[in-house]
Formats: structure tokens, C-alpha cells, sequence
């Protein structure tokens, strides 16, 4: 009996012959940041060609597979970031998630991401808890975090004299963590903090009233416990206010060289800064930054952006490795599994807790004299390895943490 057309069709279908392989759907990467905000520069839109830079040098075609990255704002807001995390995983097919540079975001996310098995690169968001009692199976970070940052600024200035603090906080979970990482830290050195005060994030333009309790407080040091426009903010209006009279020691204790450029030189000459990255530090970070700068001309790699980039260079090489994309759990133990090696930071590693070991630098901005261009900004003080450049395993509250 002949073949009707409809049964033609089916046979095609069925035949080996007749079928055409479909390519497999690509790996999505979204990138969660602040495109709008004031923490656009440190992370924001760069942090997202960031992100496309780490595939065009990884080659993914390479190894059989098409990566997409998306992008999205969160608003600086936990809710919207949650919401944003959610349809991505649920409609959108997103595999990780990379940035995510507010922690009070990082922690709405991180349910989302656990929930769904998705993989989280927190390449933004600063808070040590995230590698401690808010650490996940499901994910890693790679930014700077509270911890290390303030032992590297905080003891540059202890051992220079400086023993009394005042601390301006920026009201949410980053400032308060890293204004309780900083007390500790000044408190465990025999110094002594003499009053903290908690300005309202976002929205804060004008840092008067907060400036004037740290100068009446007669403190050594007037310490910022935020990043971003505020912490540019607050340096300037401090520089305005005279707080450096007398020996006063003004001290961001968490900034990139973005915030720095902004500010200028000749305000921000002599400010201790911790960074993990700076573009002309060594000779792989000068590689790096020529290929990425015709991106973004205008805006110099941070650490922030360095570390999106690493983070998912190395999702990549784990997926590549033949971790599946469809399991965070699975992923990011592989990720931890591998060593890292890249051109923004070289050989380095992720420990159990999620942590990624990278040395930390004490930089101190360069005088405009000493400068020989815009971006020309930093002189290295000090390194510290990786091994020691953050809180110890056993002390964070990590529930991955061997025992």
C-alpha cells in the first residue's frame, strides 16, 4: 500500500536520513548588577562586558558549546533582584548568575539560586558572611570581601599610630558587616572605637550632619564603611570640612580605583585603598586590560570587574570539564575542584567555603605630581597571599567548613 503524504513525512521525521541534528540551546550567564545606580562604575555595565570579555577569550565554540550572556538591573533593590533571579531560572533557561554587587541582593538571590539548583558567581557583593554563616553548596565569591578589607586598610593605619575610630555606615547588610568587621579588628589591635553612625542607602547625597559627629568625636581616624557614590560623596564633602586638619586621618575602608578617579587626585592624594586587582599591577593585568579597554575606553577594569570576568572564565572551564549546566551544586563543586589560573589575578584557588584565594594589595593614591595619567592612580604598599588575605576557614560559620 502506497504511502500517504502524512505518512511520508513521519517516516522522514523517524529516519535517521531525514533528521537534522538541532544545535543545543546555548549556555545562558546573566549578569545581576546596578546599570543605573550608584554603583554603576565599580561594577554596573562593565562588569557586563566583563562577563562577554571572559567568553570571547575562552572560545566556548571551541569546546562544542554556545554561551549568551543577558543583563539586568537590580534596582538596588532585594525584591526586584529576587524577581529578576527567579524568571531567569524559571523561563529563561539561565544557568548562573554572575555580579550581583549589593549583598542584601546576594542573599534574596542566593535562596532563589539553591531553590532552583542554579549556580551563583558573586563577583559584586562584598559581604564576608557570604563565605561564612550565609555560605551555599550553590555558590562561590570572588569579590573583595569586608573581612579582608578591612585588615588590610584598618591595620596600615593601626600601624601607623591611629588608635581611636569613627565609623559612617551605610544603613544595610554591607556596611553594617563591615563596620563590624572593622570595630573587631581596631578593638583586637588595642584600639578604640569612639561612636559609629548609620546613614540611610541608598539616597544619601549629603554627608554634613554625619561628618560633623565623626569630627566632634576627635577620633584618628574618620572611617567610611561604604563604596560606590557615597563613598566618593563622603570623601569630597570630608575634604571640604577640613577633617584631615590636625593630623585626622580620613579612610575609605572599601573602594575601588573607579571611586578613586572620580574623587581625583588631588583630594584622594595619600588614601590607603585595598584592592585584589589593579590593571597596571603586573604584566598578565596590563595584557588583560589592553584587550578589554576597547570595550569600555572610558572606565578602567576594577576589582569588581576583574573578578566577574575571572568568575565566569572559570564556570566556563568547568562546564567545558563536563560539569553539567543543569546542576549549581554540581558546577560550582567542580569550579572548587580545579585550580584557577587567569590574567587578572593567575594561579589561585576557591576554598571549601566558597571563598576565592587571591592576594589582596595595600595601595596608597599616587599625588598628581607623581602621576603620569588619568588612570595612573595607585602605588603599591603592600601584598598580602591569598592564604592569609581572608578571614580563616574554621572562624566564618561556614556549615561546609570541615570540622
Amino acid at each position: 500500500m502506497p504511502l500517504s503524504r502524512r505518512g511520508l513525512i513521519a517516516t522522514a521525521a523517524l529516519s535517521p536520513f531525514g533528521a537534522r541534528p538541532q544545535p543545543a540551546a546555548p549556555l545562558r550567564i546573566g549578569v545581576l548588577t546596578d546599570l543605573s545606580g550608584q554603583y554603576r562604575d565599580n561594577s554596573g555595565p562593565t562588569s557586563v562586558l566583563a562577563a562577554r570579555q571572559a567568553v570571547e577569550d575562552f572560545r566556548p565554540q571551541q569546546h562544542g558549546f554556545a554561551v549568551e550572556i543577558l543583563a539586568a538591573d537590580h534596582q538596588q533593590k532585594p525584591d526586584v533582584g529576587a524577581a529578576i533571579a527567579r524568571a531567569w531560572f524559571d523561563r529563561e533557561g539561565v544557568s548562573a548568575v554572575a555580579d550581583v554587587n549589593n549583598t542584601a541582593i546576594a542573599l534574596a538571590v542566593r535562596t532563589q539560586a539553591i531553590e532552583k539548583d542554579r549556580a551563583l558567581l558573586i563577583s559584586g557583593a562584598a559581604s564576608a558572611d557570604l563565605s561564612g554563616k550565609s555560605c551555599s553548596a550553590n555558590q562561590v565569591h570572588w569579590a573583595p570581601d569586608t573581612w579582608g578589607n578591612a585588615h588590610s586598610t584598618g591595620d596600615a593605619l593601626l600601624q601607623a599610630g591611629r588608635r581611636s575610630f569613627f565609623l559612617v555606615v551605610a544603613d544595610y547588610v554591607f556596611g553594617h558587616t563591615l563596620e563590624r568587621e572593622v570595630a573587631a579588628l581596631v578593638r583586637e589591635g588595642g584600639g578604640t572605637v569612639l561612636g559609629s553612625v548609620a546613614y540611610p542607602f541608598p539616597g544619601t547625597t549629603d554627608f554634613s550632619s554625619f561628618l560633623l559627629q565623626a569630627q566632634a568625636s576627635g577620633a584618628d581616624v574618620v572611617a567610611f564603611c561604604n563604596t560606590g557614590g557615597d563613598m566618593e560623596n563622603a570623601v569630597k564633602q570630608a575634604a571640604e570640612f577640613g577633617l584631615s586638619n590636625g593630623g585626622r586621618a580620613v579612610a575609605p575602608m572599601f573602594g575601588f580605583i573607579t571611586e578613586m578617579r572620580a574623587v581625583g587626585l588631588q583630594t584622594g592624594q595619600g588614601l590607603f585603598l585595598t584592592e585584589t586587582f589593579y590593571w597596571d599591577l603586573n604584566d598578565r593585568t596590563r595584557a588583560f586590560t589592553r584587550r578589554f579597554l576597547p570595550r569600555t575606553p572610558d572606565n578602567y577594569p576594577s576589582s569588581l570587574h576583574a573578578s566577574c570576568y575571572s568568575a565566569v572564565t572559570h564556570y566556563l572551564k568547568a562546564i567545558a570539564a563536563g560539569a553539567p549546566r543543569t546542576s549549581g551544586r554540581a558546577a560550582i563543586a567542580a569550579m572548587k575542584a580545579m585550580p584557577t589560573d587567569d590574567d587578572c589575578f593567575g594561579p589561585a584557588s576557591i576554598r571549601a567555603d566558597g571563598r576565592f584565594l587571591c592576594p589582596t594589595h595595600l595601595f596608597q593614591v599616587k599625588a598628581p605630581s607623581d602621576s603620569t595619567g588619568p588612570w595612573d592612580i595607585f602605588r603599591l604598599v603592600s601584598s598580602t597571599p591569598g592564604d592569609r588575605a581572608f578571614r580563616p576557614l574554621a572562624a566564618g560559620g561556614c556549615a561546609m567548613a570541615p570540622a
